[in-house]
This record gives C-alpha cells, sequence and structure tokens, in this order.
C-alpha cells in the first residue's frame, strides 16, 4: 500500500544512520468497559483526562470507530485476532482457556519478524493467567483479578503484588520499555478499569455473581463528589420503553420477573445509575490518564517517542440508564456498540485529525502490523486504518457488522437476545435473530435511537438493502465468502 509519509521515511532513515531498528514501537493499551466519550474531549461532563485529551490532539480520533462485539472476552479476541467472533470461536464470556491458546494472535508476527512483545494486565479470553503464544514477556491477572493488591503471574510464578492495579501495570509497561527501548517493541497493556469489583459481604456472600463496585485509587476517591450527570434524552429511569423495542420491553419483563422470585437481583438494578456510580468510574478513569501520561513521558526520555505508535481503544461501552439499562453493556444501541479510538503516529506528517469513517475493532490487528511493515496474515479479516489516518481515503467500508451471542448467564433477563447489527454511515440495521423482529434508526436524524423505523413504508428500501448486506456480512465473517 502507498502511503504519503515521507516524515516517516526521515525517520527510518536517521534511525538507520544511528543504528537503530527504524521500525516503529507500537503501544496498544485496551480499557476495559470505556464508553466511546468517558473522557475529557470526548464529551464526558466532568472527568478530565489531560493525556488522552492531547493523545487525540496529536494524533486521530476515529469518531464512527465501532465494535465487534460489544462483550469483553469476544472482543479482545477480535482485537487479538483481527477476526469476527464466528471466525475465532470465542463468543461470550464463558471461559474458554484452551480456545484461547490456539487463537491466531497478531502479535505472533511482530514476534516472527524481530519485535520483542508484551503483554501487561488484564487477558480474559479464558481464566488462566499463564502465558500466550506470541508473547516475550508476560504479566498477567487470574480472570477479573482484584484491584488492590491483585494476584499477578509473571516470570512462571504468581504472587501479591501490592498496590492499585492500574498503577502497578503501567509499573511493569514502563519496566518493558525501558529494557527494550532499542526497540522495535510491541507492548499491549489491558486495564482492569473501569470495571467493577464484586462486592462481597460479611457472611462471604456475593449479589448472584453481579459486580457492582467500582474502586478509584485512594487519591482520586471523592474528586467527583457531588457532580452531575448530564443525561441522554434517551436516558430511562424506569426502564420504560418507547419507539418500538419489543425485544427489550419482554427483556425488562423478565427482569422484573426475576427480582420478584429473588430480591438478591436488586443489587444489579440500579435502573438510573446513580450518580455515584458514575462518579465513581470517572475517578477510575483518572488513574488511567495518569498512566498514558507516564507512558508518555518515559517514551519522551528514552527519546522514543517519535518513533513509537500509540493505540487506545476499549472492549466495549458502557450504559448509563440509556433505554432503561444500567450495569450493562452488551445491547446493540450506541452507548455499547461504539468505541473510543485515538491513534498517535508520528511518522505520519500530517495526520487526518478527525475520521467520519467506519473502524471496526478487528481492523487493529490489520493496522498494528501494517504500521510495522509486515503483509497482514490471511487470516484476519479487518483492514488496516492507515490510509483513514493519512488521508488516501474516506473510508474503507460502506458498512460494518457487529455480532453478538448470548449465553444464560450472569443475567436471565438477557438470555436469548442473540443479534446482528449492519451499521452504515447513516443507518443502523438489528436484526434478533431469536425472534421475529428487527429495529431501524436513522442515526443521522435520530442519533439517540429513540425511534425504530422498521415498519414505516418510507424506509422499507433502505430496510431490504440492508437484509440484504447482512447476508453478505454474515457469510464474509464465516469466512464464506
Amino acid at each position: 500500500m502507498r502511503r504519503a509519509v515521507p516524515l516517516l521515511f526521515l525517520l527510518f532513515l536517521s534511525a538507520r544512520l544511528t543504528g537503530q531498528d527504524p521500525r516503529p514501537n507500537i503501544v496498544m493499551i485496551v480499557v476495559d468497559d470505556m464508553r466511546y466519550d468517558e473522557w475529557g474531549a470526548g464529551g464526558h461532563p466532568y472527568l478530565q483526562t489531560p493525556e488522552i485529551d492531547r493523545l487525540a490532539r496529536e494524533g486521530t480520533r476515529f469518531n464512527r470507530a465501532y465494535h465487534a462485539v460489544p462483550l469483553c472476552s469476544p472482543n479482545r479476541a477480535s482485537i487479538l485476532t483481527g477476526q469476527y467472533p464466528s471466525r475465532h470461536g470465542i463468543i461470550d464470556n464463558t471461559s474458554r482457556n484452551q480456545a484461547s491458546f490456539m487463537l491466531d494472535l497478531f502479535p505472533k508476527y511482530l514476534q516472527e519478524a524481530g519485535y520483542t512483545t508484551a503483554h501487561v494486565g488484564k487477558w480474559h479470553m479464558g481464566n488462566s493467567s499463564a502465558p500466550r503464544p506470541g508473547y516475550d514477556y508476560w504479566v498477567c491477572m487470574e480472570g477479573q483479578g482484584t484491584t488492590n493488591d491483585p494476584v499477578l503471574y509473571e516470570g512462571g510464578a504468581s504472587y501479591v503484588a501490592k498496590g492499585y492495579i492500574t498503577d502497578i501495570f503501567t509499573d511493569k509497561a514502563l519496566g518493558f520499555i525501558r529494557d527494550h527501548a532499542e526497540g522495535p517493541f510491541f507492548l499491549y497493556i489491558g486495564h482492569k478499569a473501569v470495571h467493577p469489583e464484586a462486592v462481597q459481604r460479611d457472611d462471604g456472600t456475593t449479589d448472584l455473581d453481579v459486580p457492582k463496585e467500582f474502586i478509584p485509587a485512594k487519591r482520586h476517591q471523592g474528586l467527583y463528589e457531588g457532580k452531575t450527570y448530564q443525561r441522554s434524552p434517551s436516558y430511562s429511569p424506569t426502564a420504560t420503553v418507547e419507539g418500538g423495542k419489543p425485544v427489550i420491553e419482554n427483556a425488562f419483563t423478565l427482569r422484573a420477573e426475576a427480582l420478584a422470585a429473588d430480591p438478591r437481583w436488586a443489587g444489579s438494578m440500579d435502573l438510573g445509575i446513580a450518580e455515584k456510580t458514575i462518579q465513581t468510574r470517572a475517578e477510575m478513569m483518572l488513574a488511567v490518564d495518569e498512566s498514558l501520561g507516564r507512558i508518555r513521558a518515559e517514551l519522551e526520555r528514552l527519546g522514543i517517542s517519535q518513533n513509537t505508535v500509540v493505540i487506545l481503544t476499549s472492549d466495549n461501552g458502557y450504559f448509563f440508564g440509556e433505554h432503561g439499562f444500567s450495569l450493562e453493556r452488551r445491547m446493540p444501541y450506541e452507548e455499547s456498540v461504539r468505541a473510543p479510538l485515538i491513534i498517535r503516529h508520528p511518522g505520519i506528517a500530517s495526520p487526518v485529525k478527525e475520521v467520519g469513517g467506519l473502524a471496526l475493532s478487528v481492523d487493529l490487528a490489520a493496522t498494528a502490523l501494517d504500521v510495522a511493515g509486515i503483509p497482514v496474515a490471511a487470516t484476519i479479516q479487518g483492514k488496516s486504518l492507515l490510509p483513514l489516518l493519512t488521508g488516501q481515503a474516506a473510508d474503507l467500508r460502506t458498512v460494518g457488522l457487529i455480532e453478538y451471542y448470548s449465553n444464560e448467564n450472569p443475567f436471565p433477563w438477557t438470555a436469548q437476545l442473540d443479534y446482528r447489527v449492519v451499521v452504515t454511515d447513516r443507518y443502523k440495521y438489528i436484526k434478533w435473530l431469536r425472534f421475529d423482529q428487527a429495529e431501524l434508526y436513522d442515526l443521522a436524524s435520530d442519533p439517540y435511537e429513540l425511534q425504530n423505523l422498521i415498519g414505516d413504508p418510507a424506509h422499507q428500501g433502505v430496510v431490504r438493502q440492508l437484509q440484504e448486506q447482512l447476508k453478505r456480512l454474515q457469510l464474509e465473517a464465516l469466512g464464506l465468502e
């Protein structure tokens, strides 16, 4: 692929003259459960994230990035394989330890090409903390781990690491960067933040496997106390649904029945998403922002910042009461399926500042390999985003596919809500696979997805077109076309 990046050429030439490897280092940061707008310049009304904001100013912000699947395990697999869940087989959060050792992870191609590769942080494709193939350095927690004093696996042994987990992962990442500053290296950081932690009572029990407590670093606790989050027009504290969402209405009925049958489910029904919940999430994000700042400062101190590409994203979004959802992130609406995505590539002389074309989490594997000048493996289904960064292309695709496979746990009201989504520059089509129901939203005129147009006579042509696109995309995702 041709790219107009003369500055990158000059960096390569300078590196060769000094004896350094000219290929850029790559740092990929995946924040757990971070909404697309859960950062200062991204739209949060009071959260201050100066380092993420700076990354966006110096790099490229993707305004139409989407998760291939809005759920932790399967989307992490999609990020690292460049494949859809229907292809790589990690379709939900069930622990699939053996399967996760067999994934075709893109870091192995970097490793084979001479990159030193590292995984630091959360894995969550199978709960085993043992190293997966393709990594030279591995620090991991088992499953979800704990926020304070976590048990880590490193160097063939497990131990208790004292401190706050975001800080600990950052320390490990900085150590790796210092040890391999000559490059080229690939560093993946999987933060636990901003994932909640199970609340354990004095008797040792929890609320039916529902994690609910957000734990900021002690230095950040209470900093946003009293702040108010501006609610979306789709906010629905009573969990009522308008605009034609019968599948969701049925799910809310099942939720009410579950609560009536077992009051312990009450812990999962913070229907309005309390202000305190949003405040503590924002306070957790402060350590993530500080982590990015420490990494930036170390890259600058070592003189390798201008030869290091930084990618920041998340594994899925989160609802703050929109459409009646709370403590949830697996539904097909924008708060869940849209992704924060910022890429800083200092080798591009004049990067596009904001990209409006569609991008998917399956594209990050191809992008990382393209950055390194490595041919994109045939197993990767995504596309390199570099043409969007350089402005050589306004878009790479006219439609994007989002998959979701439900399972029975942890919430009985979300069982059987399997769906597929087709998203375009204007429309979103949702097909519920176990129900004879679909939804259509005009995101240009109805960005909050309040009015389902599936039965509107004026939009039947659009419906038919998107139905055909869905058939094609499903075959592509399975590798059958």
